[in-house]
């Protein structure tokens, strides 16, 4: 039964690829071909978001290494033993530069997001034209939509309003989880040092009310807004041939949103 279940498993998956009009499958055509124009497929429909998220996992790999050695090295420095890479896992100084950083990346997208819904930038890429409605500030009637529309938009009321806000939902609510968590792995860490000075320790709630928690928030803060401000003055007299998030070479610079 397994054999014939293998035997027949390529003749299915060829069957099934036949269905597929983006890959025309001839008969007698190995079953791993197919199979490898699927895979290619993926990837060139996904390349973006598998770079960023491979670049993500090797910087966050390396952010845990060299934070470990100077961790460690900060350690020795006060006398005390090493710790083992599993273990730094656990310690607050660790986490608290993860979220430290998240929490400002997701503060300036949201922040972008929201403010780009009431607010122009004449000759930017990612503005919306002044005195005009955008396709983005409307939506279709029910029987003008695409078949494919996601089934939330065919809802009413407070479906629909979620929906209709969801992307800055989720960045807002990723903010407050990272910045709950930066103040919670701050505490931890700003507890380790007032142990090695003889000091009593203190709360989530207690760190987040001294100089300290707020001077990592700011200097966080304060680079993010630039490095988006910047972006979109230099939008609007910069091209990048070939990106999206760039004006065609030969656009005026006068010319606002993306068509």
């Amino acid at each position: 039964m397994v054999n014939r279940l293998a035997a027949a498993s390529p003749v299915i998956f060829r069957n099934a690829l036949k269905r597929s009009p983006r890959i025309p499958i001839a008969h007698g055509t190995p079953w791993h071909i197919p199979c490898k124009a699927l895979y290619m497929k993926f990837l060139r429909e996904n390349g973006l978001s598998l770079t960023l998220f491979a670049l993500f996992g090797l910087s966050l790999l390396g952010q845990y290494i060299s934070g470990w050695h100077e961790y460690n090295d900060d350690r020795e420095q006060h006398g005390r033993p090493p710790v083992e890479a599993v273990a730094y896992l656990g310690e607050g100084h660790f986490w608290e530069a993860i979220f430290e950083n998240w929490e400002s990346e997701f503060l300036q997208m949201s922040a972008y997001i929201l403010l780009t819904v009431f607010l122009f930038q004449k000759g930017a890429v990612d503005s919306k034209r002044l005195d005009t409605v955008e396709r983005v500030d409307s939506v279709l009637p029910e029987g003008l939509q695409p078949k494919d529309a996601p089934w939330p938009v065919r809802e009413s009321g407070f479906v629909r309003t979620l929906y209709e806000n969801s992307l800055s939902l989720a960045l807002v609510g990723l903010f407050v989880v990272s910045f709950i968590m930066h103040a919670a792995g701050g505490a931890a860490a700003y507890n380790e040092e007032q142990r090695e000075h003889g000091a009593g320790r203190v709360s989530t709630i207690e760190y987040m009310e001294t100089s300290k928690f707020w001077f990592e928030s700011f200097q966080n803060w304060q680079s993010e807004f630039l490095s988006i401000g910047l972006l979109v003055v230099l939008s609007i007299f910069l091209r990048q041939k070939g990106s999206p998030e760039s004006k065609p070479v030969d656009a005026p610079n006068s010319e606002t949103g993306a068509d």
